[in-house]
This record gives structure tokens, sequence and C-alpha cells, in this order.
């Protein structure tokens, strides 16, 4: 049967160009269609966003050729320091300490500005022949047939393929006509996103601060500046955001602290609800939801992106052995292999990050206690503390090829 492609990516954010570049490794043709124009995706300003990339996801952009050009605009995180405390009050001297000269391959991960992974993406979509990437019209509509899935845009066009990935987000419309339900909750806390210039160099040290209203979480960046996630209740971040950059800055500071000196705004200022949501299923007929699609997380221990691209590694892996065992690449048994793969590494994370967010982001004294000193003892326990630094750079578990830093 004659398709317009091998497979309709919808969503050109981050996951969907990862993919159809992953599936063009082993053969496949794909259109990523996007919503949003492409000048938005390639504007050049600093906009203050930026990604905690693991070192598996650095393997994955090496292993897609991408990590090249990436590296010279990369901050290489060397160590991790996990505290508690209060807002000017400064850190528990119990606190949790992580290098990465501790295992093999050095840096557990990088810190990469959004525009810079948007730039690449682009590039190589664009090199790629068999990549196509149709930006600025959206898709209204989807069908799924005995051997074809079909999308119809805006404009009326239909484009068919063997299926559809759903890249596009967490209120994933291709989940939606799917009849792919949702369940999770609100955690009634915002995360305000915005980059720092400060007088003092960072070392490459990543903090994870963690107060009562949510976790700080402060990613060097290249030169003298860092990348922040603030997380505060819904209530409080709306006003903070409303604030001018001094007002802004005043409120950072107490939970900042002073360690790295005198600190000014850089780039723009974001916030995002934060909740759990996890798809009831990760497929349907010809559709199968990657990345955000599936599972949307709280953003402590940065792992969001990272966990979207181990689906990312697993489902283009997926497909292309299916194809060179001349299967159907949308039969509904290849795309489940993909989600028993995932599930369960997902729905682990998924508790481990809520059970983290709920344990600390209080002020009971008991749990206080309790909190500094398990991060004290787990700070002197050699074998332990590798383990956890081998989960952060996300080289534990059943890994795809792509994250091992292999082709498909």
């Amino acid at each position: 049967m004659a398709r317009d492609t091998d497979v309709l990516i919808v969503g050109g954010g981050l996951n969907g160009p990862l993919l159809a570049l992953a599936l063009a490794q082993g053969g496949i043709a794909s259109v990523v269609l996007d919503a949003r124009p492409r000048e938005e995706r390639a504007a050049e300003d600093f906009d203050g966003r930026a990604y905690a990339l693991s070192l598996a996801s650095r393997r994955m952009l090496a292993a897609l050729g991408l990590w090249r050009g990436l590296a010279p605009k990369a901050q290489a995180i060397e160590r991790i320091a996990i505290s508690d405390g209060r807002p000017g009050e400064g850190a528990s001297p119990l606190a949790l300490h992580f290098d990465g000269q501790e295992i093999d391959e050095g840096p557990m991960g990088h810190v990469l500005e959004d525009r810079f992974l948007r730039w690449a993406l682009l590039e190589a979509m664009d090199a790629e022949p068999l990549v196509s990437h149709r930006a600025g019209i959206a898709v209204v509509g989807q069908e799924a047939g005995p051997g074809t899935a079909t999308v119809i845009l805006a404009d009326g066009t239909r484009l068919t393929g063997a299926l559809i990935a759903g890249c596009d987000g967490r209120d994933s419309a291709v989940a939606k006509r799917a009849g792919i339900g949702r369940r999770g909750w609100n955690y009634g806390q915002t995360s305000l996103v915005a980059a720092v210039a400060h007088e003092r160099p960072h070392g490459g040290v990543a903090h994870q601060f963690f107060v009562p209203a949510g976790p700080l979480a402060i990613l060097p960046l290249p030169g003298n500046r860092s990348s922040i996630v603030w997380t505060e209740s819904t209530a409080r971040a709306a006003a903070i955001s409303g604030l001018d950059p001094a007002g802004y800055l005043a409120e950072l500071r107490p939970r900042f602290g002073d360690f790295l000196g005198a600190l000014r705004l850089e780039g723009g200022r974001w916030s995002y609800p934060l909740g759990l949501t996890l798809a009831d299923r990760w497929t349907a007929p010809r559709i199968a939801l990657v990345g955000d699609a599936a599972h949307g997380i709280h953003p402590l221990a940065g792992q969001g992106l990272n966990l979207g691209l181990r689906d990312v590694a697993a489902f283009a892996e997926v497909l292309v052995e299916a194809l060179r065992r001349g299967q159907d690449i949308g039969a509904a048994d290849v795309l489940e292999t993909y989600a028993r793969w995932r599930r369960s590494d997902t729905v682990m994370m998924a508790a481990a990050t809520d059970g983290l967010n709920r344990l600390f982001s209080n002020d009971n004294p008991l749990l206080r206690l309790g909190r500094d000193l398990g991060l004290g003892l787990v700070d002197r326990l050699p074998g332990l503390r590798r383990r956890l630094i081998s989960e952060a750079a996300g080289v534990t578990g059943d890994l795809p090829r792509l994250l091992r830093g292999q082709p498909i």
C-alpha cells in the first residue's frame, strides 16, 4: 500500500525531531508535524531555558551525530550537591554530594541551553533526506485503518503512514483523539525558570536545594551563569512572576544564598504548573505516545527530558528491529513491545520524584531531621552513593543502543 511516509510524528519540540533522526538511522522515513512556526523554534535570543542532560542522553546525541557541534556550548556537571534547609538560613551541614569522578566516563551530565539544541535539530532534519519537517500547521484529525494511519492537517491535507507517534506534550491531542485517558494530580506548585549571572564561578557544580515550598535547582551554564528551576506554591509563584526584575531577585536571594556572589537576571522568565500525569495506555491502533505525551513528572532531579529521550531511543530501536525482521512497524504487537519496555521504568521514576517531592516539600521537624540524617548517611556510604550517581547519569537498567552510545 502506497503511503506518504513510514511514521507520522506529531510534535516538533525536542522528542519529535530526535525520534525522526533516530528512525532515519535505521532507514525509516518520517514527517515531523509542528504546529509552531519554524521561526519561533529557531529564535536566536537566549531566553533563560536550559536542560540537564544525563550521561546517557549525551551518548545518544553523540550516536546521532549531534554532540560534536553541541559540546562546546554545553557545561559539564562535575558534581551535584543535594541539601535541605530554609530560605535565609542556608543549607543543612548534612548534605549529599555526587562526584563525577566516581564513575568511569567522567561528567554525570551536561547543561545545555534550549536554543542550541533546537538549532541543532532543525539543521539535522534539513540535512536528512528521510526526514520531512512541516512547521506552522496544526494536526486537527487522525484515523487508523487496517494497514495505514492518517493525519488531517488544518488546511485539509491528508498524510498517510504506517503509524502515528504522539510527541505533542502533556496535553496530547493525539492521545485524546485516540481515546487515551490520563490519571494523576496537581501538586499545587509552580516552577519558575530563569537564568542568572553571578560574580563567582560555579565550578561545574549543580545544586538541588530542598526548602519547604519546593526544591530549587541551580544548574551550571558556561561562564559565570546558572539556570534555575525554582518551585513555589502556585499562589506564591504567581505573585513572584508579577514582580519586576529587582523584586524577583529579592525573592530569589534568600533561597539561592550568596555563595556565588551578586546575581543578575539573564534572558526571560518562565513558569510552569506542576503535576504528575500518566497516560492510561501508551498505544492505540497504529498510534504510540512518546515523552510527555505518555508521562509528565515533577522536574526535581531534572529527569523529564531524559525520560523522554529514553522513550525515543527505545521506540526507534523497536521499530527498526521490526523493519529488519520484515514486520509491519505499525502492528499492535510491535507497538506493545515498546510500551512494555518503557512502562515500568517510567512508573518507577514517577513514583520516585513524587515521593521525594512529598518528603521534602514540607517543614515538619521530624521529617526534616530524618531527611538530614538520611542525606548525611548516604554521603558516607560509597557503594550506595556510586549506585545513585549511576542512576542520575542514566546508565543503569535495560538501555537501548542509542543510550549506550551505539547506532541502532
